[in-house]
């Protein structure tokens, strides 16, 4: 039996955490759940028995074998280094370890390997590269990519509580008490926070920057748009991809069947292809859309489609902790 402990316990991802490790029956001993001072103190509910959340800042994590974080980059940057000096593997969702030289980035079903080249800290990536380069990695590793371009379609929920508190506001008619935006959300289109020299957002630059790291491609050719729109929960992105290699659409098909992870829903012509309802609670990467881009020579495109919370975040931690415990 595994000792876990959760350490941003109450916002969206924990709470998914918390989710998923009672889903898929991880062999959980003792759990302990952690946030911050303010909401240390609450009680959140795993296999009918009622847990206290204990405050991250003033805690020992001393008994616990792994610690899932979802916390933001202070308690990534402060508090994982504690948990680890306490004895514990840390698998981080916050982006603060992502690009760390020491620090394996990992998604289980493209780079498995790497889980266990830690030294007390594991990487948990963006929820959107995270569904990206599950469908990049078979393609790639047979048809050798040249290059990508991606569009994203956000959820709201990706910016956790406030995205989702701005819109449901907006709905209302209401004044939001918090923003993601100055922008309104309901009803409209909306960029991630653009401060960058090169005009590109954080979350596009964490796009080119982990997908190159993950798949062990440092000059991949990558270009990235990144697009909230008003959705609760799913992240869709539209991939365009340039191959060294000719290929046969069937044969792109099967590959994406192959792979662990993947499910294909591509029957457009009876209104059957990925959308964030259908990700919704579920732990797939949806691929669909599938067609050549005759535009360029052996171009394709792709529609691909995951739940944020669970594979884009919860339950690619979990899985990470399920490799571990395998070893």
């Amino acid at each position: 039996m595994i000792n876990i402990g959760i350490v941003g316990a109450t916002g969206l991802v924990g709470r998914k955490m918390l989710e998923v490790l009672e889903e898929r029956n991880f062999p959980v001993g003792e759990i302990r759940l952690f946030s911050s001072s303010k909401s240390a103190g609450k009680t959140l509910n795993f296999k009918d028995k009622l847990i206290k959340v204990e405050d991250a800042n003033k805690s020992s994590f001393k008994g616990l074998n792994i610690v899932l974080f979802s916390a933001g980059k202070e308690a990534s940057q402060n508090i994982a280094p504690k948990a680890v000096s306490d004895g514990c593997i840390v698998i981080d969702n916050g982006s603060f370890w992502r690009m760390d030289r020491h620090v394996p980035l990992v998604v289980p079903e493209v780079n498995p390997e790497d889980a266990f080249k830690h030294n007390g800290i594991i990487a948990n990536p963006n929820c959107s590269t995270i569904q990206l380069v599950v469908a990049l990695k078979p393609l790639n590793d047979k048809f050798h990519i040249r290059r990508v371009v991606v569009s994203t379609y956000q959820s709201v929920s990706g910016a956790g509580k406030k995205g989702l508190n701005q819109l449901f506001a907006e709905l209302k008619g209401e004044l939001p008490s918090e923003r993601i935006s100055s922008h309104q959300i309901a009803f409209n289109t909306v960029f991630h926070k653009i401060s960058d020299e090169s005009l590109y957002s954080e979350e596009e630059i964490k796009m080119i920057n982990e997908t190159r790291k993950i798949l062990n491609l440092p000059n991949l050719k990558i270009s990235v748009t990144c697009v909230r729109i008003p959705v609760t929960g799913g992240h869709s992105e539209s991939v365009n991809i340039e191959f060294e290699k000719p290929f046969d659409l069937n044969d792109i098909i099967n590959t994406l069947k192959n792979q662990k992870g993947i499910k294909i829903l591509d029957e457009p012509e009876k209104e059957e292809y990925p959308t964030p309802v259908i990700a919704e609670n579920k732990d797939e990467v949806f691929v669909g859309r599938i067609r050549k881009d005759e535009s360029v020579e052996n171009g394709l495109n792709l529609w691909v489609v995951a739940d944020n919370l669970r594979k884009g975040a919860a339950t690619n931690a979990v899985q990470i902790a399920e490799l571990l415990i395998t070893k």
